[in-house]
């Protein structure tokens, strides 16, 4: 496994979202978006999934995956490759099922912060109806990419 550095971890905490990359039955690269539960310095991260359909399948024939991270407004970005192992609903640790609440709870609340701002966006909060997670990905990081560019990391 991999180590992640307090810099990278702070880097997807603050994110709504990451786009997850698995192989499909033909072989061609599936992407779907997935929020990050927990970040774990020794390299783990831990993705709930509210449905069991193309990530799961996939993820069941090859458990080959990445999650890709970008920050448009400070033109940063990480991808963290490794392996997936699935882990059923019913397993769920409440720590992890409360971690799961909490991030939906921020993301109401930021949304109900922007609309009354004035910004616009959705006028609902779709993440009210979303369903309880089906099942835990559990990746344990292989490598690390900088997708930021290297000009700007100090490269050459």
């Amino acid at each position: 496994m991999q180590k992640i550095s307090d810099e990278i971890i702070h880097f997807f905490r603050s994110l709504s979202f990451t786009v997850v990359s698995t192989i499909d039955k033909v072989g061609r690269p599936h992407n779907s978006c997935k929020g990050i539960v927990e970040i774990k310095p020794e390299g783990k991260v831990y993705l709930l999934d509210l449905y069991k359909l193309v990530t799961y399948e996939n993820l069941k024939r090859n458990p080959a995956i990445s999650i890709t991270g970008i920050n448009e407004n400070s033109f940063q970005g990480y991808c963290l490759k490794g392996k997936a192992t699935i882990i059923q609903a019913s397993a769920l640790s409440q720590e992890i099922i409360k971690a799961w609440e909490d991030k939906i709870t921020s993301r109401i609340t930021q949304r109900v912060i922007k609309n009354i701002v004035g910004e616009k966006g959705h006028s609902s909060h779709p993440e009210a109806l979303l369903p309880k997670p089906a099942y835990l990905i559990l990746v344990e990081v292989e490598e690390i990419v900088n997708l930021t560019p290297q000009h700007l990391v100090g490269g050459t």
